[in-house]
């Protein structure tokens, strides 16, 4: 069984910066590729990053990116999301998320494991 563990939301004004933390335990980290998804309210779940097992590949959700880093430090069982020029529309819970069977681009569909989500708010 894996644990995800999601922090570092909280309130940003627009053009800030957040950088968001998944800690993982459990099976081996390192085979799992790695991602993250966000929901609005009323809002489909959106994907926003992905990245390889290796880290040697990622891939963005077109609305962030050029704006936002996914990155993974599979000694610390850490996976990384750094979030910068955020948006009002950025304004979310964001989601950890470990699939064994995929590789990125992630869909929710063959997700393996969910965080609880970390709430990111951004203000105008």
């Amino acid at each position: 069984q894996v644990q995800l563990v999601e922090s570092g939301g909280g309130l940003v004004q627009a053009g800030g910066s957040l950088r968001l933390s998944c800690a993982v335990s459990g099976r081996s980290f390192s085979h799992y590729t790695m991602g993250w998804f966000r929901q609005a309210p009323g809002k489909e779940r959106e994907f926003v990053a992905g990245i390889s097992w290796r880290g040697d590949y990622t891939h963005y959700g077109d609305s962030v990116k050029g704006r936002f880093t996914i990155s993974r430090d599979n000694a610390k069982n850490t996976v990384y999301l750094q979030m910068n020029s955020l948006k009002p529309e950025d304004t979310a819970v964001y989601y950890c998320a470990a699939d064994s069977h995929s590789i990125v681009p992630l869909t929710s569909s063959t997700v393996d494991f969910w965080g609880k989500g970390t709430l990111v708010t951004v203000s105008s």
